[in-house]
């Protein structure tokens, strides 16, 4: 077999994957997940696989530029097969340093012809050396308009209502920084389970694996992996329940509403269990914890995890938290992580940026202010409800609360706590918005409201 067929197979594997992204309206890690499980490719083809997968479907829009202003058709005139081959070598080209500009071209025309595109396989090498060319004489090979926020949205890969948003927000250098985080591949935290081990246990175990891992003060429980890190589920003490996956946003949450061992907590939207888990854990599993989601299929995954972490203290309770009236004035505490538009978690769901409208979003708003109406019912007086979100966007996040508190009024927010957990995170007395550019982790929002 030649070198070129042989370096041809990850690329194949993810022109299938993309295929199946297309055709099937697939979600990326769904597709990639499926597609990777029914392969036998070595660890580097799997990773160079899982790079374009990701890396197309962040940049697409910069990736159908260049198509777009160096070839003579437009994606209407062009097969589908055709375009994404094309994507596939414009981005080893534009993105990865450590593929030969010969390989990333050479494969791409051996990508056409294997996929009965040998009559366009020109086609493939007049673009890719077209674009080399340019870029050989120190140029950039992508045009942009003069337009700033059509430069932002097409360099960085994004629609323009979500650039539109966040410059009038935080302004373009601001959206800059986020677009640009957004486009970098995403690091894992881990959250140790202290009721059965401890942090430097997990770390030392796991740099003994060959693992790249870091510490995140102020997290007491939280450890980052970085670098190649392959299947999580191989690692040590993960099948032992000693520690889960949970981004470091995602753990402040359950440290602001901060639960007690003995109270009765409800968490309304619990799948896929991270915050549940995580609350059980600050409890020491002692007291009562009602898991709500609307379908068993979520509320399965939730329960595989807490059968995992050896927790006791969770009742998984199946149903739409809208409708949900046996918890009246039943609750110390409840989380509600409503569903979201997702624009604080682009980096590890970059389809999300193509799949999110304003429309969509408007509907999310309505889904979010019912749920928490209904929610603050289950709170007894002096009872605490967190409102979160793993968005950035203000009617998802600050408008909801703002329109609560207007017919809601012996509710009133209480502040962050000055303390080491919180100080590096506050940003405004009343709520925390993290900015992910800002503290390397997901994008969220969380705010901490009390019944009076």
């Amino acid at each position: 077999m030649s070198l070129t067929k042989k370096a041809t197979h990850s690329r194949q594997l993810a022109l299938h994957i993309l295929r199946e992204i297309d055709r099937r309206n697939s979600y990326t890690d769904i597709a990639l997940d499926r597609g990777l499980n029914q392969t036998h490719l070595n660890p580097s083809d799997r990773s160079l696989c899982t790079e374009l997968v990701y890396g197309i479907i962040r940049h697409q829009r910069t990736l159908d530029t260049l198509i777009d202003q160096l070839g003579k058709k437009t994606a209407q005139q062009q097969p589908p097969d055709l375009r994404r081959i094309l994507h596939i070598g414009l981005y080893q080209l534009r993105y990865l340093n450590h593929i030969p500009p010969s390989a990333a071209v050479d494969t791409s025309v051996n990508l056409a012809k294997e996929n009965k595109l040998s009559r366009l396989s020109g086609v493939v090498n007049g673009i890719l050396r077209q674009y080399l060319r340019k870029s050989e004489k120190g140029e950039d090979p992508l045009i942009l308009p003069s337009d700033p926020l059509q430069k932002i949205s097409i360099y960085y890969s994004f629609p323009d209502w979500i650039v539109e948003t966040w410059v009038q927000q935080w302004g373009e250098e601001t959206t800059e920084q986020l677009c640009h985080w957004f486009n970098q591949t995403p690091t894992i935290d881990i959250r140790i389970n202290p009721l059965k081990t401890t942090l430097d246990t997990i770390a030392t175990q796991l740099t003994e694996a060959g693992v790249n891992v870091t510490t995140l003060p102020p997290f007491p429980y939280t450890l980052r992996l970085q670098g190649k890190i392959g299947n999580i589920q191989t690692l040590p003490g993960f099948s032992q329940g000693h520690w889960t996956v949970q981004d470091s946003s995602g753990q402040l949450v359950s440290y602001l509403l901060d639960p007690q061992p003995g109270q009765t907590i409800i968490d309304a939207c619990a799948a896929p269990g991270g915050k549940t888990t995580h609350i059980a854990e600050l409890m020491q599993d002692q007291g009562t914890i009602f898991a709500c989601d609307r379908t068993s299929s979520r509320l399965k995954k939730v329960q595989q995890n807490a059968q995992r972490l050896q927790l006791k203290s969770i009742t998984l309770i199946e149903g739409d938290s809208r409708h949900l009236t046996q918890f009246i004035n039943k609750a110390d505490g409840v989380l509600v992580d409503v569903p979201c538009s997702g624009l604080g978690t682009l980096h590890r769901h970059p389809d999300i940026r193509w799949r999110q409208t304003p429309e969509k979003i408007q509907q999310l708003t309505s889904l979010q202010q019912e749920i928490l109406t209904q929610a603050a019912q289950w709170v007894k007086p002096q009872g605490t409800l967190v409102y979160a979100t793993c968005t950035l966007n203000p009617p998802e996040n600050q408008q909801i609360i703002e329109a609560f508190l207007t017919t809601h009024p012996h509710w009133h927010i209480e502040p962050p706590p000055p303390d080491w957990l919180f100080s590096s995170f506050v940003t405004s007395s009343k709520w925390i918005q993290i900015l992910p550019h800002q503290h390397h982790s997901d994008g969220f929002f969380m705010v901490k409201l009390k019944k009076g």
